[in-house]
C-alpha cells in the first residue's frame, strides 16, 4: 500500500491555510492519503489575518471564521512557535516531507527612496500595523507624541494606518485591541493625519467600503480638497466605465461640499502629490512634496510645483516586500521566491524536486483573498502532477517531526493550544470592566502565549 503524501507548509496565513485545505481535497480526490504539517514561527495562526490588518476591520472575522473552519476539521496539523531556518532547516524537512510549499508572505516595508526617509519619526507602516495588532516580538510601547502626521501611500493599509492614528481609543474597545496598545494611543496627541497619493482620486487602491467607514468615525473631520481633483480623459473614462471606482468618486466628490463639523480630529486625503523629501534637524520636522498631474493617457507627472508640509511623523506605506527563505533561491529585485506556476526554480531557471511556493510570497504582494486561493489552487495542480516524482524522505512516521522538536527543546503549539489561547482571550473580553462589550483582548507576549496554549493542553494529557 502506498504511504501517505507528507507535505510541510511554511507559513499559517491565509495562503497557508488555503494551500492545506486544497491539497488535502485534491490528493484524496485523487485517491490517495496525505498527511499535511502546518509551521508557523507565530504560536498562533492566521498570520496577516491577526497580525496585519487594522482591528476594526469586522469582516475579517468572516476570513478568520473559514479559516478556523478549515483548521477544525483535522486533516491539517498545525505546529506554531516553530521558526523554519532555526528551529528546523530544509534538510529537516526534506527528511520528513515528500514536498515543502512556503507561504512565508511579505512582511517587510517596500522602499521609499527619498532624502530624510529614515530620520527619527519617520517610520515603516508594516512595524506600526504590527504594534497595534499585538504581534509578540515588536516593542509593547510605540512613540506616539506628534499632533500633525503624513501617511504615504493609497492603498489599503495607508487607510489602516490614518485611521487608527486619528480614530479615539475608546472607540477601539468593541475590538481586540491589545491592552498596551490602547494604552500608547490614549496619550497620542494627534489632531491632524494627511494621507497623501501620487495620483488622483479615481486611482485609489482602497475600496468603496475602506472609503465609506471613514465617515463613520466618531469626532474625526474627513477633508479634501478641490485642486486634487483634475481627472485626465483616461481617468474619465475609466470613472465612467467602472462601477466601483465611479462610486469612490463620487463619495469624494460629495466630501468637497461638506464643512468641517469641528471635531477634535481630522483626517485629510490628499491626491496628486509625489514626495520629494522628509526633512527636519535631528527629527521629523516637514516635508516636500511635488504636486503631479493626470495626462489624458491616465500616466501621472510632476509639475514642479514644490509644496510644504510642517509634521512630526512620516509613515510610508508603499508597499510590502518579501524575506529571503533560507536554504531557498530568492529575487532581490522582486522579494519573491522564483517560480514556475508555484513550482520553486534554481538559480538556473530549472525547478527544484519537492518546492513549492504560494501567495505573496510567490506572487508578490498584490491582490486579495480571491487570489490567494486561486493562486493556491494554481501551485497545488503542480503538486498534484508531480507526486509520483517527488522525492521520498527518509521517514514517513508523522510523530518523528515532533520528536526532532521535542529533542531540541522547542516549544511549539498546536491547534489544540490556539483553541486554549483563543478562549483565554475571549474570557479577558468578557472580564474587562468597561462599559463596551468587548470581543476579546489579545494576548501580546510570545511567552504567554506558549504557555497558555501548552500548559491547558498538556495539562489535559
Amino acid at each position: 500500500m502506498t504511504s501517505a503524501l507528507r507535505v510541510a507548509i511554511i507559513g499559517a496565513g491565509p495562503a497557508g491555510v488555503y494551500a492545506g485545505n486544497i491539497l488535502d481535497r485534491m490528493i484524496r480526490d485523487a485517491g490517495r492519503e496525505v498527511a499535511i504539517d502546518l509551521i508557523e514561527s507565530l504560536p498562533a495562526p492566521y498570520g496577516l489575518i491577526r497580525y496585519g490588518v487594522a482591528p476594526d476591520h469586522p469582516r475579517i472575522k468572516g476570513i478568520v471564521n473559514s479559516l478556523h473552519e478549515m483548521l477544525d476539521a483535522g486533516s491539517i496539523r498545525f505546529l506554531g512557535n516553530v521558526t523554519y531556518g532555526v528551529d528546523l532547516t530544509l534538510d529537516d524537512l526534506r527528511a520528513h516531507y515528500h514536498a515543502v510549499i512556503f507561504a512565508t508572505g511579505a512582511i517587510r516595508d517596500a522602499d521609499l527612496d527619498i532624502p530624510g526617509i529614515d530620520l527619527p519619526g519617520s517610520f515603516g507602516a508594516a512595524d506600526f500595523v504590527s504594534w497595534y495588532d499585538g504581534h509578540p516580538d515588536v516593542p509593547r510601547s510605540w512613540p506616539l507624541d506628534a499632533t500633525d502626521v503624513a501617511v504615504i501611500g493609497n492603498g489599503n493599509v495607508a487607510l489602516d494606518v490614518a485611521r487608527m492614528l486619528a480614530k479615539h481609543p475608546r472607540d477601539l474597545l468593541s475590538t481586540d485591541i491589545p491592552q498596551n496598545v490602547y494604552a500608547g494611543l490614549l496619550g497620542s496627541p494627534v489632531t491632524d493625519v494627511h494621507v497623501f497619493g501620487r495620483r488622483g482620486p479615481a486611482q485609489v487602491k482602497f475600496t468603496p467600503i475602506e472609503l465609506r467607514e471613514l465617515a463613520e468615525i466618531p469626532d474625526v473631520d474627513i477633508i479634501v480638497y478641490a485642486e486634487d481633483f483634475a481627472l485626465g480623459k483616461q481617468v474619465q473614462q475609466l470613472v465612467a466605465g467602472n462601477n466601483q471606482v465611479k462610486i469612490m468618486t463620487r463619495t469624494l466628490e460629495s466630501w468637497l461640499e461638506r464643512e468641517p463639523s469641528g471635531a477634535s480630529r481630522r483626517l485629510h486625503l490628499h491626491f496628486l502629490h509625489s514626495p520629494v523629501e522628509v526633512y527636519g534637524d535631528g527629527r521629523v520636522e516637514g516635508m516636500l512634496f511635488e504636486r503631479t498631474d493626470v495626462a489624458d493617457d491616465g500616466s501621472v507627472r510632476g509639475t514642479g510645483e514644490i509644496v510644504d508640509y510642517p509634521l512630526q511623523a512620516v509613515y510610508r506605506a508603499v508597499g510590502y516586500f518579501g524575506s529571503p527563505v533560507p536554504g531557498v533561491p530568492f529575487d532581490e529585485r522582486r522579494g519573491v521566491i522564483p517560480n514556475d506556476a508555484g513550482r520553486v526554480l534554481d538559480l538556473a531557471g530549472a525547478p527544484i524536486p519537492g518546492l513549492y511556493a504560494t501567495g505573496w510570497i510567490k506572487r508578490g504582494p498584490v491582490g486579495l483573498i480571491g487570489h490567494t486561493k486561486s493562486d493556491a489552487s494554481e501551485t497545488v495542480a503542480r503538486i498534484v502532477e508531480d507526486v509520483a516524482a517527488l522525492p521520498a524522505p527518509v521517514t514517513v512516521d508523522p510523530d518523528a517531526i515532533l520528536e526532532v522538536l521535542d529533542a531540541r527543546g522547542v516549544p511549539f503549539t498546536t491547534w489544540e493550544g490556539w483553541l486554549a489561547l483563543d478562549g483565554h482571550e475571549r474570557a479577558l473580553g468578557e472580564a474587562d470592566e468597561s462599559d463596551i462589550d468587548r470581543e476579546r483582548v489579545k494576548v501580546v507576549p510570545r511567552d504567554e502565549q506558549v504557555g497558555i496554549s501548552r500548559d491547558e493542553v498538556f495539562a489535559a494529557s
